[in-house]
């Protein structure tokens, strides 16, 4: 009769596992914030330095780290900007998106969205207005 109970027991305890389907959203949170984690975790610190033309850094190669290319500044100073484009250099020597540029503060930023894996571009940078000397940020690819 024990064994009985304990086989019914398993098979109750498998039965409503299986029956759940669905992790909750909690255990979901995690995965997403891993992947974040890992987009931004291998992303490069790099400073500019005023100039009147456009700097450009790279050529670098995109990764599945990354679905986009992102830029956040790190230097938190009030009124600092930079507007950034990236050049997809095996294909043309513009800018993406028509040849414009994008602005970008301390937040997480998309410079180009769905980029394909190895693709190599180069970050092309300039100052927003004159407050923009020094100039730390990070890229994700």
């Amino acid at each position: 009769m024990t064994r009985n109970r304990t086989l019914a027991s398993a098979l109750c305890t498998a039965a409503a596992l299986l029956g759940l389907g669905a992790v909750p959203a909690s255990a979901q949170t995690p995965v997403a914030s891993a992947a974040a984690t890992s987009c931004y975790g291998g992303a490069k610190t790099l400073t500019y330095h005023y100039q009147s033309a456009a700097k450009e850094y790279g050529t670098y190669t995109t990764s599945s780290r990354c679905n986009d290319i992102n830029l956040r500044l790190i230097t938190d100073e009030p009124g600092v900007y930079l507007d950034a484009c990236v050049v997809f250099v095996d294909h043309t020597t513009k800018c993406n998106n028509d040849d414009a540029y994008t602005t970008h503060g301390t937040e997480w930023g998309t410079v180009a969205t769905d980029v394909k894996d190895g693709t190599h571009f180069i970050l092309r940078v300039h100052a927003y207005d004159i407050d923009a000397q020094n100039v730390t940020f990070q890229i994700a690819y």
